[in-house]
C-alpha cells in the first residue's frame, strides 16, 4: 500500500495531539496532589463545627425538657399550695417550728431571747489537809447543770461563750475544762435560753441540782436575764 503524504501529516497530528493530552492529565494530577490536603482540612473543620453545632443542639434541648420538668413541678407545688386546706396549715407550720427548734438545739443558727446565767466556781474555803480536787467545779457539775437545763427545755445553752451542739463533749483537766477543745477556766458560766422561770426552777428544786452542787463545795450562782444572745457553733473558728 502506498503511503500517501496526507496520511503522514493525519499521523503526526494525532501523535502531537495524543502527547497534549497525557501531558494535561499529568499536570491536572499533580495539582489535584498539591490541592487535596487543603481540601481535605477545610472538610475536617467544615465536618467538626457541624458536630458541635449538633451537640450544642442536644443540649439545648435537654435544657428546654429539665426547664419544662422544674415549671410542672412548680405548678403542682402551686396547686397542692392553694388547695391546703387548714388542718394540713397547721401541720406544715408545726413542722417547720420543729426544725427550727432542732436547728437551735445542734448549734446551727443564732439565737435571741430571754434565759438564765449560771455561775459555778470553786470553793473560797479549803480546810487544812483537805484534797483541792474535792473544792473545785469539774465537768460533771456542769454536766449536771447543762442536762438539767436541757430537760427544763433550753432553746440553746453556752459555757463561757462556747455554744453546745448536740455532739459537744466537755473533759476536765486540772483546774480547767474542755469544751469542743476550748479550753477554759473558773468561774464557767453557763447561759441558757429560754423561759427563765422555768429554768430557774428546775435547778432550784429541793434536792435538785443546786443543792447537789452546793454539797460539793461549790459555788452557784444564777441570775435571770431578760435578753440573751448565742452565737452559731463554733462560729468564732468559722
Amino acid at each position: 500500500m502506498k503511503v500517501k503524504g496526507k496520511h503522514i501529516i493525519l499521523s503526526f497530528v494525532l501523535l502531537v495531539t495524543g502527547f497534549i493530552l497525557a501531558l494535561s492529565y499529568e499536570l491536572t494530577s499533580e495539582r489535584s496532589s498539591v490541592l487535596l490536603p487543603g481540601y481535605e482540612r477545610q472538610w475536617e473543620l467544615e465536618d467538626e463545627l457541624r458536630n458541635q453545632v449538633i451537640m450544642e443542639q442536644t443540649t439545648n434541648r435537654k435544657l428546654q425538657e429539665d426547664l419544662r420538668l422544674y415549671q410542672a413541678q412548680i405548678r403542682d407545688l402551686e396547686t397542692n399550695l392553694a388547695s391546703m386546706d387548714e388542718e394540713q396549715e397547721v401541720k406544715a407550720k408545726n413542722l417547720l417550728e420543729d426544725i427550727e427548734r432542732l436547728r437551735k438545739l445542734v448549734g446551727q443558727v443564732p439565737v435571741q431571747g430571754q434565759g438564765i446565767e449560771v455561775s459555778l466556781e470553786d470553793s473560797d474555803y479549803l480546810p487544812d489537809g483537805a484534797n483541792p480536787n474535792d473544792y473545785i467545779v469539774h465537768e460533771f457539775h456542769i454536766q449536771r447543770v447543762v442536762h438539767e437545763l436541757f430537760v427544763a427545755g433550753a432553746e440553746a445553752i453556752a459555757i463561757n461563750g462556747f455554744r453546745l451542739s448536740h455532739q459537744s463533749y466537755i473533759q476536765c483537766i486540772g483546774p480547767v475544762i474542755r469544751v469542743d477543745g476550748h479550753t477554759s477556766a473558773a468561774p464557767f458560766v453557763i447561759t441558757a435560753i429560754g423561759d427563765s422561770d422555768h429554768l430557774e426552777s428546775a435547778l432550784t428544786l429541793p434536792g435538785g441540782v443546786q443543792h447537789q452542787l452546793l454539797n460539793d463545795e461549790i459555788t452557784v450562782r444564777i441570775q435571770k436575764k431578760s435578753t440573751l444572745t448565742l452565737d452559731p457553733y463554733l462560729s468564732e473558728s468559722g
